[in-house]
């Protein structure tokens, strides 16, 4: 379709390109990377459908946002093409197979096993989707990360730090600390412990975090400020003796760096905005709880680098999990737009 025969009044156009837009990737100023990958989950699965059923559920978007007001459809967001990760998705399924059976292997004591060909595949698809990164990041491309579990967005960060030394905001309900969970060298509980690993990333400040170990604890203690955690717990508490959340917000965003990559786990959320998540936790934040600190990271002065949503699991009666996760999407592709100072296209 071309954009000049766009109706942003109108329905999004099924078949077209994300939430109905008519961008391609070459097109576009904002590009997902879809990543439909969930090989180590721990706990629920499904998360290696996000990608295209949060597709499927954006056109339902509608298209006047505080970012750009009318205009926000003109920035031109779009998706890389999901059939080209069709490899990977099976690829992916058949792994979790041997994932599960790696899992039940230890949970009766064989601590000696090692997932050798597993962590293999998810190195292997960790620097596919960096490669991929660096060529739209060469293409002038705003990059965001649609997962899968949270294992999938290694390669973006790592592509970004080619570039920038950044700070990661990530808003969670689990610390992602762990060093090879489970055996799996890029675990979805690994995340932040394979991030760090990365010099260019200065800082990492998580938010809504209320299911930890006391490893994590001690992990984020021995960070010397690196790592910094806002507990739910403590959010919570302030908003409870009458405190407003914009100071808690205002407190989050001062620890940022200049540059910022936001890291969206969507079970930071309270999970009745996503029961089908892998891993829910009772608490959590509101959805425009999450978005206004999205917007306050945008408005800060900050630029955020890039993103990631991931752990959306696909709810099977309704649309209800992919609606909220396509939503959450929704806002951070056009708040970051927005740091970034791209200007809707003329029509």
């Amino acid at each position: 379709m071309n954009p000049k025969d766009f109706d942003p009044n109108g329905v999004g156009i099924e078949g077209a390109g994300i939430y109905g837009l008519p961008y391609t990737p070459e097109t576009a100023q904002v590009v997902l990377i879809p990543a439909p990958w969930a090989v180590t989950v721990s706990y629920g699965g499904g998360a290696q459908n996000a990608p295209r059923v949060i597709y499927d559920a954006s056109p339902q978007i509608d298209y006047a946002h505080p970012s750009y007001g009318n205009d926000t459809w003109k920035v031109g967001v779009s998706m890389l093409p999901l059939d080209e990760w069709d490899d990977a998705y099976q690829e992916g399924l058949a792994l979790r197979k041997k994932a599960e059976k790696h899992i039940e292997s230890i949970s009766h004591g064989n601590a000696d096993a090692v997932p050798t060909q597993i962590n293999a595949a998810c190195e292997k698809f960790n620097a596919r989707i960096k490669s991929t990164a660096l060529e739209l990041i060469g293409k002038r491309k705003l990059v965001g990360l649609i997962g899968g579990d949270h294992s999938t967005p290694l390669g973006l960060m790592q592509a970004l730090a080619e570039k920038h030394e950044f700070g990661i905001l990530q808003i969670d309900a689990h610390n992602d600390l762990k060093v090879a969970y489970e055996g799996f060298t890029y675990s979805h509980a690994s995340i932040m412990s394979n991030a760090l690993k990365i010099p260019q990333v200065t800082k990492l400040v998580q938010v809504g975090i209320r299911d930890y170990s006391p490893g994590d604890v001690d992990t984020a203690l021995a960070s010397n400020g690196r790592i910094q955690v806002f507990y739910d717990a403590e959010i919570k508490r302030r908003l409870f003796i009458g405190e407003e959340f914009d100071r808690t917000v205002k407190k989050i965003v001062s620890t940022l760096p200049n540059k910022v990559y936001i890291s969206f786990d969507i079970d930071g959320l309270d999970p009745a905005l996503c029961p089908h998540t892998g891993t829910p936790v009772p608490g959590g934040l509101q959805f425009q709880e999450a978005t206004y600190l999205i917007q306050a990271v945008a408005e800060s002065g900050k630029t955020i680098i890039g993103f990631d949503l991931n752990e959306v699991s696909p709810s099977p009666e309704t649309e209800w999990n992919q609606n909220v996760g396509m939503r959450v999407l929704w806002n951070l592709a056009n708040w970051a737009a927005k740091s970034n100072d791209l200007k809707p296209k003329n029509i």
